[in-house]
């Protein structure tokens, strides 16, 4: 095996996930294009149990949930969409909280995706920083950056659920460009260690690249 490893983003195809843009409804819209997503079929007599109990929460929690992400947030706008996302997290899961639980449930959902929302800011920032310098012909399109940004997403969730040592391993030889021997002088391990790490990271990448 090559005592280096060569980056990966030069595998990355060039075809696009269009972006869509998000649409502006009030509850009772929201709530119908939910039911109507799970199959459930809304109108004026009480709904099946689980609507009932979407329809509960968001009636009594939606409006606290919202001020709750817009103080930490300290934006309506995002505090607005991701509280929307909350509840549709929630009718999609098929799960609900007990009586009782309703908040702190869903403030898990919220926290969640909030968390899911930084990570993808940073990424972002992050691969915009390094083709900043690119001139106007070289630098990617906009679909091209769309597709690379949700590849890197899924990498680095990957990377989030790989062990630390093979996680570290194959951040120093992608982006500090150590060679197998300087990765495991520093991460205290034998070569073959490393090896293997890296085998395995690059493996999952591989898997994240050219999924089905």
């Amino acid at each position: 095996m090559q005592q280096t490893a060569q980056p990966l983003l030069k595998h990355l195809p060039a075809t696009l996930f269009p972006n869509t843009s998000r649409p502006a409804y009030n509850r009772d819209q929201f709530l119908s294009a939910l039911a109507h997503a799970k199959g459930v079929l809304v109108s004026s007599a009480p709904p099946p149990s689980p609507l009932q109990s979407v329809d509960t929460l968001y009636r009594d929690h939606h409006g606290w949930l919202h001020g709750w992400l817009r103080k930490r947030l300290g934006d309506r706008e995002q505090a607005a969409d991701i509280a929307q996302d909350t509840f549709l997290r929630l009718l999609l899961s098929g799960r609900l909280p007990s009586i009782g639980e309703g908040r702190s449930y869903l403030t898990q959902i919220a926290r969640n995706l909030v968390i899911d929302q930084w990570r993808r800011q940073r990424i972002e920032r992050a691969y915009l920083d390094s083709i900043a310098h690119l001139a106007e012909p070289e630098s990617p399109s906009l679909e091209t950056r769309a597709l690379v940004v949700e590849t890197l997403l899924q990498i680095d969730a990957m990377l989030d659920a790989m062990p630390a040592k093979v996680r570290e391993a194959f951040l120093l030889s992608q982006f500090e460009g150590l060679t197998y021997p300087q990765i495991a002088e520093r991460l205290q391990v034998s070569v073959s260690s490393v090896q293997k790490y890296m085998l395995r990271a690059i493996t999952a990448c591989y898997q994240v690249l050219y999924a089905e």
